[in-house]
């Protein structure tokens, strides 16, 4: 990128961006050719014979001859050479309030300029960004951010965090590495919203440069996850547990979804293993299903499911638990688990009063688990 496009992009950005609304590529300068694909060579493949390769970055193991692409379709393998198709190809970018990620412990009422590349590990059948995320990176315009130009941008939107969100991160994690080291640079911190279905090595390599992770744990059942993520659970479970042993900050979100993953039986046999294997300090937000993508047939949620399944998770001793898309409700704000005070008081996404002092309760003192500053 020529330095007179970066600076015409990085203005455009302080003047077009504003919370809660998803920006589309018409706001930017699109001086390019369709389609904008990149060839940065990925960092997660083996070289087999005959031109052929094996990619190591999820556990999908994809094995590609010559001029194929894996899973996600935006990898592809040239003449045994495995290259990335989206490094610095961003689809969909905004600037958005942190709880909307969502994180609550993780610096409350800030900014988060946050992007994405198209593509996707896996599909389910609930994806609420399935326009760019089930596609090929041919299939959507993309335009040109690289990682300075990423980390010049949210500090311009007064943003204290970069997240790489909406499709699914673990797919353009080269760009994603270098997007977080050029943002660290700035003193900006780095938020990963992903499915979690990524190998341990590269996870390990992740968690050196990002401050927080979200990981959507999408049910409690591998015959869940096959047919209706088209993934394993297995490898989603080792990489909550990894990222808890690097004492990483996680939140954790379930979808739930009427008949298909709110029995109680599973809700409560995985409260119990969030427990026993990351403790109870994890926040664990039970999420509102709107119908989408291929489950227009099931109704939204019942509001008394979700409050159903914060009782579990509150009797089976997990501190921080919460209900998500539903503005409003008393279970969206932050309670002192030892005095039962209101420490952060949530509606929406907008905060309206927090309770802490140096990540402390302001009443009983007791230490709230977080990053606060």
């Amino acid at each position: 990128m020529k330095r007179r496009d970066f600076l015409k992009l990085s203005c455009g950005l302080c003047l077009s961006l504003r919370p809660g609304k998803l920006c589309s590529e018409s706001l930017f300068p699109l001086n390019l050719k369709q389609p904008n694909l990149s060839k940065v060579e990925a960092r997660y493949y083996e070289k087999l014979p005959d031109r052929e390769i094996k990619c190591t970055l999820c556990p999908r193991y994809c094995h590609l001859g010559d001029k194929e692409r894996g899973y996600c379709g935006v990898r592809e393998n040239d003449g045994g050479i495995y290259y990335t198709l989206v490094y610095g190809k961003v689809c969909a970018v905004n600037v958005d309030p942190i709880e909307k990620k969502p994180f609550f412990h993780f610096l409350p009422g800030t900014l988060a300029f946050s992007l994405a590349t198209a593509g996707c590990n896996v599909n389910c059948k609930f994806c609420q960004n399935w326009q760019i995320s089930q596609v090929r990176p041919e299939q959507v315009e993309a335009f040109d951010l690289p990682p300075e130009a990423v980390a010049l941008a949210a500090q311009r939107n007064n943003c204290l965090s970069v997240a790489y969100t909406y499709t699914e991160p673990v797919i353009f994690f080269e760009y994603m590495v270098d997007s977080s080291i050029a943002s660290r640079k700035r003193g900006l911190k780095n938020v990963v919203v992903t499915g979690g279905h990524i190998n341990p090595e590269p996870l390990e390599d992740l968690i050196k440069v990002v401050d927080a992770i979200k990981v959507d744990l999408k049910s409690f059942s591998e015959a869940f996850y096959k047919e209706y993520v088209r993934g394993e659970l297995k490898p989603v479970l080792e990489a909550i547990k990894l990222i808890h042993q690097r004492k990483m900050w996680q939140e954790i979100v379930y979808l739930v979804i009427p008949t298909l993953n709110d029995q109680e039986t599973m809700i409560r046999q995985m409260c119990r293993w969030l427990l026993k294997e990351v403790g109870p300090d994890v926040p664990l937000h039970f999420s509102r299903f709107h119908p989408m993508y291929l489950l227009k047939n099931l109704p939204p949620t019942p509001i008394s499911t979700l409050e159903k399944l914060y009782s579990i998770a509150k009797q089976e001793g997990l501190r921080y638990v919460y209900i998500g898309n539903v503005p409003g409700h008393k279970a969206e704000s932050t309670y002192c688990p030892f005095c039962g005070q209101l420490l952060i008081e949530r509606v929406g996404y907008q905060i309206e009063r927090i309770e802490l002092r140096d990540g402390k309760c302001r009443y009983c003192h007791a230490p709230i688990p977080g990053i606060w500053t």
